[in-house]
């Protein structure tokens, strides 16, 4: 369960790659690269849904950091998951591989085609972090 934070920091690390690209790169190698991340961040997800399920865990906590803390008062930065977060983690990496996919055809030829999948894959982030953020009391 380790690999949690994996589903966040793949589409990080594909969004920091292709944001530094600056349209450098071909269109094939921006799409290769965004549909390699998301390759690896599904199965990465696919590894966590089977671990999760063969532990038979209802819910599982992972603790980053503590963002504040104030005498017995912690904000501490989880991640949970849980059927529901699993289920949704897996809507968010498939429908992601679609939009990746239709994208890389659509936006040929269109200037601006590695900007795209960088900000793509932040929204992705973005997404896997509010299926993930833990929901208080």
């Amino acid at each position: 369960m380790n690999m949690l934070a994996l589903t966040i920091i793949l589409p990080l690390i594909g969004f920091v790659l292709l944001a530094f690209s600056r349209g450098r790169w071909s269109e094939n190698v921006s799409a290769i690269v965004a549909l390699a991340l998301w390759a690896w961040r599904r199965l990465v997800t696919a590894f966590i849904g089977v671990d999760f399920f063969a532990n038979g865990e209802q819910s599982y906590s992972q603790p980053l950091w503590t963002w504040m803390s104030v005498g017995d008062f912690n904000i501490g930065f989880n991640l949970v998951l849980d059927g529901l977060s699993l289920t949704m983690l897996s809507v968010v990496t498939g429908v992601g591989f679609l939009i990746h996919m239709y994208a890389s055809w659509y936006m040929r030829g269109e200037e601006g085609y590695s900007r795209f999948f960088a900000y793509t894959n932040l929204f992705i982030a973005s997404m896997v972090v509010l299926v993930l953020a833990i929901t208080c009391c």
